[in-house]
Protein backbone atom coordinates (compact mmCIF):
# COMPACT_ATOMS: atom_id res chain seq x y z
CA UNK A 1 0.00 0.00 0.00
CA UNK A 2 1.47 3.43 -0.96
CA UNK A 3 2.52 5.62 1.99
CA UNK A 4 -0.12 8.35 1.45
CA UNK A 5 -2.91 5.75 1.34
CA UNK A 6 -1.57 3.99 4.43
CA UNK A 7 -1.38 7.32 6.28
CA UNK A 8 -4.96 8.15 5.27
CA UNK A 9 -6.10 4.69 6.40
CA UNK A 10 -4.47 5.13 9.81
CA UNK A 11 -6.07 8.55 10.26
CA UNK A 12 -9.49 7.20 9.27
CA UNK A 13 -9.18 4.34 11.78
CA UNK A 14 -7.55 6.37 14.54
CA UNK A 15 -10.50 6.33 16.95
CA UNK A 16 -10.71 2.53 16.81
CA UNK A 17 -6.93 2.29 17.24
CA UNK A 18 -6.97 4.56 20.30
CA UNK A 19 -9.90 2.82 21.95
CA UNK A 20 -8.14 -0.48 21.32
CA UNK A 21 -4.96 0.83 22.93
CA UNK A 22 -6.83 2.04 26.02
CA UNK A 23 -8.76 -1.23 26.36
CA UNK A 24 -5.61 -3.31 25.92
CA UNK A 25 -3.79 -1.21 28.51
CA UNK A 26 -6.63 -1.58 31.02
CA UNK A 27 -6.58 -5.37 30.60
CA UNK A 28 -2.78 -5.41 30.86
CA UNK A 29 -2.82 -3.32 34.05
CA UNK A 30 -5.47 -5.63 35.53
CA UNK A 31 -3.45 -8.74 34.75
CA UNK A 32 -0.02 -7.29 35.54
CA UNK A 33 -0.05 -4.98 38.60
CA UNK A 34 3.64 -4.31 38.03
CA UNK A 35 2.64 -2.33 34.92
CA UNK A 36 3.35 0.80 36.98
CA UNK A 37 6.99 0.14 36.07
CA UNK A 38 6.17 1.49 32.59
CA UNK A 39 5.86 5.03 33.95
CA UNK A 40 9.44 6.11 33.02
CA UNK A 41 8.60 5.42 29.36
CA UNK A 42 5.84 8.06 29.28
CA UNK A 43 8.02 11.12 28.69
CA UNK A 44 10.22 9.56 25.94
CA UNK A 45 7.12 8.29 24.12
CA UNK A 46 5.42 11.66 24.49
CA UNK A 47 8.51 13.35 23.10
CA UNK A 48 8.57 11.00 20.11
CA UNK A 49 4.84 11.44 19.54
CA UNK A 50 5.25 15.21 19.49
CA UNK A 51 8.29 14.95 17.20
CA UNK A 52 6.37 13.01 14.52
CA UNK A 53 3.41 15.37 15.00
CA UNK A 54 5.59 18.47 14.61
CA UNK A 55 6.93 16.94 11.38
CA UNK A 56 3.42 17.20 9.95
CA UNK A 57 3.27 20.94 10.69
CA UNK A 58 5.16 23.36 8.38
CA UNK A 59 7.45 24.84 11.03
CA UNK A 60 8.55 27.64 8.72
CA UNK A 61 5.08 29.13 9.23
CA UNK A 62 5.35 29.26 13.03
CA UNK A 63 6.56 32.87 13.02
CA UNK A 64 3.41 33.90 11.20
CA UNK A 65 1.28 31.83 13.60
CA UNK A 66 2.75 33.38 16.76
CA UNK A 67 2.06 36.86 15.38
CA UNK A 68 -1.68 36.17 15.39
CA UNK A 69 -2.48 38.25 18.44
CA UNK A 70 -6.23 37.78 18.19
CA UNK A 71 -5.82 34.02 18.51
CA UNK A 72 -3.40 34.38 21.42
CA UNK A 73 -5.81 36.72 23.15
CA UNK A 74 -8.67 34.25 22.83
CA UNK A 75 -6.43 31.40 24.00
CA UNK A 76 -5.24 33.27 27.08
CA UNK A 77 -8.70 34.55 28.01
CA UNK A 78 -10.15 31.06 27.68
CA UNK A 79 -7.44 29.28 29.68
CA UNK A 80 -6.66 31.85 32.35
CA UNK A 81 -9.94 33.71 32.88
CA UNK A 82 -12.86 31.60 31.65
CA UNK A 83 -11.52 28.21 32.76
CA UNK A 84 -10.65 29.37 36.33
CA UNK A 85 -14.18 30.78 36.57
CA UNK A 86 -15.54 27.41 35.43
CA UNK A 87 -13.38 25.65 38.02
CA UNK A 88 -14.68 28.05 40.68
CA UNK A 89 -18.23 27.02 39.74
CA UNK A 90 -17.27 23.35 40.05
CA UNK A 91 -15.50 23.88 43.38
CA UNK A 92 -18.57 23.16 45.58
CA UNK A 93 -18.78 19.66 44.07
CA UNK A 94 -15.17 18.77 44.88
CA UNK A 95 -14.50 16.34 47.73
CA UNK A 96 -13.64 17.82 51.10
CA UNK A 97 -10.30 15.99 51.43
CA UNK A 98 -7.58 18.65 51.04
CA UNK A 99 -5.25 16.49 48.94
CA UNK A 100 -8.04 15.56 46.54
CA UNK A 101 -9.00 19.21 46.11
CA UNK A 102 -5.37 20.21 45.49
CA UNK A 103 -5.05 17.47 42.86
CA UNK A 104 -8.17 18.56 41.00
CA UNK A 105 -7.11 22.22 41.03
CA UNK A 106 -3.55 21.41 39.94
CA UNK A 107 -4.74 19.58 36.87
CA UNK A 108 -7.75 21.70 35.84
CA UNK A 109 -5.98 25.05 36.13
CA UNK A 110 -3.06 24.15 33.84
CA UNK A 111 -3.55 24.01 30.03
CA UNK A 112 -1.78 21.21 28.18
CA UNK A 113 1.42 21.97 26.27
CA UNK A 114 2.20 18.56 24.80
CA UNK A 115 -0.24 16.05 23.31
CA UNK A 116 -2.93 18.70 22.80
CA UNK A 117 -1.00 19.57 19.61
CA UNK A 118 -1.43 16.00 18.37
CA UNK A 119 -5.15 15.84 19.06
CA UNK A 120 -5.66 19.35 17.65
CA UNK A 121 -3.90 18.34 14.44
CA UNK A 122 -6.00 15.18 14.16
CA UNK A 123 -9.15 17.20 14.92
CA UNK A 124 -8.46 19.65 12.07
CA UNK A 125 -7.58 22.53 14.38
CA UNK A 126 -4.91 25.12 13.64
CA UNK A 127 -2.00 23.14 15.08
CA UNK A 128 0.56 25.71 13.91
CA UNK A 129 -0.96 28.50 15.97
CA UNK A 130 -1.44 26.22 18.97
CA UNK A 131 2.13 24.94 18.75
CA UNK A 132 3.49 28.47 18.54
CA UNK A 133 1.57 29.40 21.67
CA UNK A 134 2.94 26.60 23.89
CA UNK A 135 5.81 28.64 25.41
CA UNK A 136 3.34 31.41 26.28
CA UNK A 137 0.89 28.93 27.82
CA UNK A 138 3.66 27.32 29.84
CA UNK A 139 5.01 30.62 31.14
CA UNK A 140 1.56 31.92 32.02
CA UNK A 141 0.62 28.84 34.02
CA UNK A 142 3.94 28.84 35.88
CA UNK A 143 3.24 32.40 37.01
CA UNK A 144 -0.50 32.11 37.63
CA UNK A 145 -0.91 28.67 39.19
CA UNK A 146 0.42 29.72 42.62
CA UNK A 147 -1.92 32.73 42.57
CA UNK A 148 -4.93 30.60 41.64
CA UNK A 149 -4.13 28.02 44.31
CA UNK A 150 -3.81 30.85 46.80
CA UNK A 151 -7.26 32.14 45.84
CA UNK A 152 -8.94 28.73 45.96
CA UNK A 153 -7.08 27.11 48.85
CA UNK A 154 -5.18 29.79 50.74
CA UNK A 155 -1.65 31.17 50.69
CA UNK A 156 -0.06 28.00 52.08
CA UNK A 157 -1.13 25.98 49.03
CA UNK A 158 0.59 28.38 46.64
CA UNK A 159 3.95 27.47 48.17
CA UNK A 160 3.52 23.84 47.09
CA UNK A 161 4.17 24.68 43.42
CA UNK A 162 7.68 24.19 42.04
CA UNK A 163 8.91 25.20 38.60
CA UNK A 164 11.16 22.18 37.93
CA UNK A 165 8.53 19.93 36.28
CA UNK A 166 7.37 22.78 34.04
CA UNK A 167 10.91 23.51 32.84
CA UNK A 168 11.58 19.80 32.32
CA UNK A 169 8.38 19.44 30.30
CA UNK A 170 9.16 22.44 28.10
CA UNK A 171 12.70 21.22 27.40
CA UNK A 172 11.97 17.57 26.61
CA UNK A 173 8.40 17.71 25.33
CA UNK A 174 8.51 20.96 23.34
CA UNK A 175 12.01 22.31 22.64
CA UNK A 176 13.83 19.06 21.77
CA UNK A 177 11.08 17.48 19.59
CA UNK A 178 10.48 20.83 17.87
CA UNK A 179 14.19 21.31 17.18
CA UNK A 180 14.53 17.79 15.76
CA UNK A 181 11.47 18.30 13.57
CA UNK A 182 12.96 21.54 12.23
CA UNK A 183 16.23 19.76 11.41
CA UNK A 184 14.42 16.92 9.63
CA UNK A 185 12.27 19.34 7.63
CA UNK A 186 15.33 21.35 6.62
CA UNK A 187 17.09 18.14 5.56
CA UNK A 188 14.05 16.99 3.60
CA UNK A 189 14.15 20.23 1.61
CA UNK A 190 17.74 19.48 0.55
CA UNK A 191 17.88 15.74 -0.11
CA UNK A 192 15.78 12.79 -1.17
CA UNK A 193 17.03 10.49 1.59
CA UNK A 194 15.81 12.76 4.36
CA UNK A 195 12.62 13.45 2.41
CA UNK A 196 11.94 9.69 2.30
CA UNK A 197 12.62 9.46 6.04
CA UNK A 198 10.16 12.27 6.76
CA UNK A 199 7.53 10.57 4.58
CA UNK A 200 8.04 7.32 6.48
CA UNK A 201 7.81 9.11 9.84
CA UNK A 202 4.57 10.64 8.59
CA UNK A 203 2.97 7.23 9.13
CA UNK A 204 3.69 7.26 12.84
CA UNK A 205 1.53 9.94 14.55
CA UNK A 206 -1.40 7.54 15.05
CA UNK A 207 0.72 4.54 16.20
CA UNK A 208 2.82 6.83 18.42
CA UNK A 209 -0.28 8.34 20.03
CA UNK A 210 -1.70 4.84 20.57
CA UNK A 211 1.56 3.81 22.25
CA UNK A 212 1.38 6.82 24.57
CA UNK A 213 -2.20 6.01 25.50
CA UNK A 214 -1.31 2.39 26.21
CA UNK A 215 1.66 3.23 28.44
CA UNK A 216 -0.15 5.99 30.34
CA UNK A 217 -3.18 3.82 31.11
CA UNK A 218 -1.10 0.73 31.92
CA UNK A 219 1.29 2.68 34.14
CA UNK A 220 -1.22 4.68 36.14
CA UNK A 221 -4.40 2.60 36.28
CA UNK A 222 -3.24 0.51 39.28
CA UNK A 223 -3.02 3.72 41.32
CA UNK A 224 -6.73 4.31 40.98
CA UNK A 225 -7.70 1.43 43.24
CA UNK A 226 -5.59 2.86 46.07
CA UNK A 227 -7.85 5.89 46.42
CA UNK A 228 -11.12 4.64 44.98
CA UNK A 229 -13.36 6.84 47.14
CA UNK A 230 -11.59 10.03 46.11
CA UNK A 231 -11.55 8.99 42.45
CA UNK A 232 -15.27 8.24 42.57
CA UNK A 233 -15.89 11.66 44.12
CA UNK A 234 -13.94 13.65 41.51
CA UNK A 235 -15.08 11.71 38.41
CA UNK A 236 -18.35 13.66 37.99
CA UNK A 237 -16.43 16.94 38.19
CA UNK A 238 -14.05 15.76 35.48
CA UNK A 239 -16.95 14.64 33.30
CA UNK A 240 -18.66 18.01 33.70
CA UNK A 241 -15.41 19.78 32.85
CA UNK A 242 -14.92 17.58 29.76
CA UNK A 243 -18.31 18.72 28.45
CA UNK A 244 -18.27 22.39 29.48
CA UNK A 245 -14.63 23.40 28.84
CA UNK A 246 -14.50 22.77 25.06
CA UNK A 247 -17.87 24.50 24.67
CA UNK A 248 -16.49 27.46 26.61
CA UNK A 249 -13.39 27.59 24.41
CA UNK A 250 -15.49 27.30 21.27
CA UNK A 251 -17.70 30.17 22.45
CA UNK A 252 -14.70 32.41 23.12
CA UNK A 253 -13.20 31.55 19.74
CA UNK A 254 -16.47 32.50 18.09
CA UNK A 255 -16.68 35.69 20.14
CA UNK A 256 -13.19 36.63 18.91
CA UNK A 257 -14.38 35.89 15.33
CA UNK A 258 -11.54 33.46 14.70
CA UNK A 259 -11.35 31.16 11.66
CA UNK A 260 -12.75 27.67 12.18
CA UNK A 261 -9.35 26.02 12.65
CA UNK A 262 -8.44 28.47 15.40
CA UNK A 263 -11.85 28.11 17.06
CA UNK A 264 -11.14 24.39 17.26
CA UNK A 265 -7.65 25.07 18.62
CA UNK A 266 -9.00 27.24 21.45
CA UNK A 267 -11.59 24.57 22.19
CA UNK A 268 -9.00 21.78 22.30
CA UNK A 269 -6.71 23.85 24.51
CA UNK A 270 -9.52 24.72 26.91
CA UNK A 271 -10.48 21.06 27.26
CA UNK A 272 -7.01 19.50 27.50
CA UNK A 273 -5.09 19.76 30.75
CA UNK A 274 -1.43 19.43 31.74
CA UNK A 275 -1.81 16.29 33.84
CA UNK A 276 1.49 14.70 32.83
CA UNK A 277 3.38 17.83 33.88
CA UNK A 278 1.55 18.45 37.15
CA UNK A 279 1.79 14.81 38.24
CA UNK A 280 5.40 15.31 39.44
CA UNK A 281 4.18 18.47 41.22
CA UNK A 282 1.59 16.41 43.01
CA UNK A 283 4.00 13.64 43.93
CA UNK A 284 6.33 16.22 45.52
CA UNK A 285 3.67 17.25 48.07
CA UNK A 286 4.17 15.54 51.47
CA UNK A 287 1.69 12.73 52.05
CA UNK A 288 0.41 12.91 48.48
CA UNK A 289 0.46 9.16 47.73
CA UNK A 290 -1.92 7.56 46.94
CA UNK A 291 -4.71 10.16 46.90
CA UNK A 292 -3.22 13.02 44.90
CA UNK A 293 -1.68 11.03 42.02
CA UNK A 294 -4.83 8.91 41.76
CA UNK A 295 -6.95 12.05 41.47
CA UNK A 296 -4.69 13.49 38.76
CA UNK A 297 -4.56 10.20 36.87
CA UNK A 298 -8.35 9.92 36.94
CA UNK A 299 -8.54 13.20 35.04
CA UNK A 300 -6.07 11.85 32.48
CA UNK A 301 -8.23 8.83 31.79
CA UNK A 302 -11.42 10.88 31.47
CA UNK A 303 -9.61 13.32 29.19
CA UNK A 304 -8.12 10.68 26.91
CA UNK A 305 -11.55 9.18 26.25
CA UNK A 306 -12.99 12.68 25.77
CA UNK A 307 -10.32 13.56 23.20
CA UNK A 308 -11.54 10.71 21.01
CA UNK A 309 -14.93 12.41 20.95
CA UNK A 310 -13.45 15.87 20.38
CA UNK A 311 -11.52 14.82 17.26
CA UNK A 312 -14.82 13.68 15.73
CA UNK A 313 -17.24 16.33 16.99
CA UNK A 314 -15.32 19.62 16.97
CA UNK A 315 -14.53 19.62 13.22
CA UNK A 316 -18.22 19.07 12.44
CA UNK A 317 -19.34 21.79 14.83
CA UNK A 318 -16.91 24.50 13.76
CA UNK A 319 -17.19 23.65 10.07
CA UNK A 320 -20.76 24.91 10.09
CA UNK A 321 -19.79 28.21 11.65
CA UNK A 322 -16.67 29.62 10.02
CA UNK A 323 -14.22 29.13 7.14
CA UNK A 324 -11.64 26.39 7.71
CA UNK A 325 -7.90 26.85 8.32
CA UNK A 326 -6.56 23.40 9.01
CA UNK A 327 -3.31 23.27 11.03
Amino acid sequence: MPLPRLRDFLEQQQVAVYFGAVAAAAIFAWQVPASTALAPAIDPLLGFMLFVTFLQVPLTELRQAVSQLRFLGALLVSNFIAIPLLVACLLPWLPGAPLARIGVLLVLLTPCIDYVVTFAHIGRADARALLASTPILLGAQMLLLPAYLGVFLGADAAGLVQWGPFIHAFLWLIAVPLGLAALFQAGAARGRTMQAAVSLLGLLPVPATASVLFVIVAAVAPRLGLAVDEVRAVAPVYLAYAVLAPALGWGIGRLWRLPAGQVRAVSFSSATRNSLVVLPLGLAIPGAVPVLPAVIVAQTLVELVSELAYVRLLPRLAARRAPDTRG
